[in-house]
C-alpha cells in the first residue's frame, strides 16, 4: 500500500530517490509520470498513486513523453552514458579527447564532462589516466619489464612514465603518506574496536571494527604508502574523547584533523561537519547543496576516513532508511540513536 503523503511530498520535491517506487497519474491530463518529473507540479486533487507503469497504464493513463516513466528515468539514461564512456575509455587502444569520446556517446563535450564528473569525481581525462596508472601497477611485478607493462597497461612506450618520475601528484601522495610515519593505536569501544591514528597535523583516519587485525589492514590500505607505529601512550587521550563522545553525543571530542582527499571529497566532507547531531540530511539534498548527484555524494561518503569526526552517518536515503555505512548499518543505526536521544 502507498503512503500517499509521502508519494506527494517525494513529487513535491521532485525525488529522482523515488523514481522506480511509484508512478503518480494525472486526471485531468490523462498522463502518469515519476516522482522527479521536472514537468509543472499538478493540482493535489487531480492526482493518483500506483505502484507501476503497468498500473498505471492498467487505470486507463498514458506515459509522460517528457520523463518516460515506462523506461529508463533521464537520470538513469545518463547514468548509463558515463558507464559507457568509462567502458570506451577502458578498451580503447588509443587516448581519446572530450571530444571524441563525446561524438562516440552522442552527447556534447561540455555535457558529457558535467555528467562524468557529478558521477564520478573525475574528468574523463583523469579517470583515464587513474585507470591506466592501475593497470600499470597491477603489471608491474608480473612483467618481464617495465616496457612490457606500460604497453599492457596502454602506454605507447615508457618514456610517459620516467618524465613524470612522481607517479603520484603532491595530494595523492599525500593521501597515501608517502614518506610519512603514522601513530596510531585501537581500543574498545561501544561499536566494538576503534582505530585511531595520527599524523604530525592531527588526526588523519577514525575506523570501526571487530578485529585489530583487519582494521590495521584497512589503516593500510588507506595510507599505503606510510610507515605505521603503534603509540598507545600518546593516542590515548583522543581515544578517550572518542569513546566518551559515542557513549554521550553531546560531549563532541575536540581533536586537530588532518584531513585527505580530493577536492571535491573534501567539499562534501566539509558540508557533512555541518549537520548537527540529532539531524539527519538525505543524500539528494546533501547533493543539490552541492550541485552535485546523490551518487557522487554517496561515494565521498563511503570514502570518508574520518567516522563520526566527520559525520558521514547523518546521511539517509530519502525514503528515511539507512542506506549504507562504510562500517556497518548497525553501527550507523546505534551512532544515530544514540545522538537522536542526547
Amino acid at each position: 500500500m502507498l503512503d500517499s503523503a509521502f508519494c506527494w511530498q517525494a513529487i513535491c520535491a521532485r525525488d529522482a530517490e523515488q523514481d522506480g517506487q511509484f508512478v503518480f497519474a494525472v486526471r485531468s491530463t490523462g498522463i502518469y509520470c515519476r516522482p522527479s518529473c521536472p514537468a509543472r507540479r499538478p493540482k493535489r486533487d487531480n492526482v493518483s498513486f500506483h505502484a507501476d507503469a503497468a498500473a498505471a497504464t492498467a487505470a486507463g493513463f498514458r506515459p509522460c513523453k517528457r520523463c518516460a516513466p515506462h523506461g529508463q528515468s533521464p537520470a538513469e539514461h545518463m547514468d548509463a552514458l558515463v558507464v559507457a564512456a568509462c567502458e570506451r575509455l577502458n578498451t580503447t587502444e588509443q587516448p581519446l579527447s572530450l571530444t571524441q569520446l563525446a561524438e562516440h556517446i552522442g552527447l556534447s563535450a561540455s555535457h558529457l564532462a558535467r555528467a562524468f564528473k557529478a558521477r564520478t569525481g573525475l574528468t574523463p581525462k583523469t579517470w583515464s589516466d587513474a585507470q591506466r596508472r592501475a593497470r600499470l601497477e597491477q603489471q608491474l611485478p608480473m612483467a618481464a619489464s617495465v616496457l612490457e607493462a606500460a604497453l599492457y597497461a596502454g602506454y605507447s612506450g615508457t618514456r610517459a612514465l620516467y618524465q613524470q618520475p612522481a607517479t603520484l601528484t603532491p595530494a595523492q601522495r599525500r593521501q597515501r603518506g608517502a614518506g610519512e610515519r603514522l601513530r596510531y593505536s585501537i581500543a574498545p569501544c561501544p561499536l566494538g574496536l576503534v582505530l585511531l591514528a595520527s599524523s604530525d597535523k592531527g588526526i588523519c583516519a577514525l575506523l570501526f571494527g571487530d578485529d585489530p587485525i583487519a582494521l590495521l589492514a584497512e589503516l593500510q590500505q588507506r595510507f599505503a604508502d606510510a610507515e605505521l607505529q603503534v603509540d598507545d601512550l600518546d593516542l590515548a587521550d583522543g581515544l578517550r574523547q572518542i569513546v566518551a563522545q559515542l557513549s554521550e553525543p553531546q560531549r563532541a571530542a575536540q581533536l586537530p584533523l588532518d584531513i585527505r582527499g580530493t577536492a571535491y571529497q573534501q567539499q562534501v566532507w566539509h558540508a557533512l561537519q555541518q549537520i548537527p547531531a540529532g539531524q539527519t540530511c538525505t543524500y539528494a539534498e546533501l547533493a543539490g547543496q552541492l550541485d552535485s548527484h546523490p551518487r557522487a555524494v554517496a561515494r565521498a561518503c563511503a570514502s570518508n576516513p574520518l567516522g563520526l569526526l566527520i559525520p558521514c552517518h547523518r546521511v539517509i536515503a530519502s525514503n528515511g532508511s539507512l542506506s549504507g555505512y562504510r562500517w556497518g548499518l548497525e553501527r550507523k543505526a546505534a551512532l544515530l540513536k544514540g545522538e537522536a536521544g542526547s
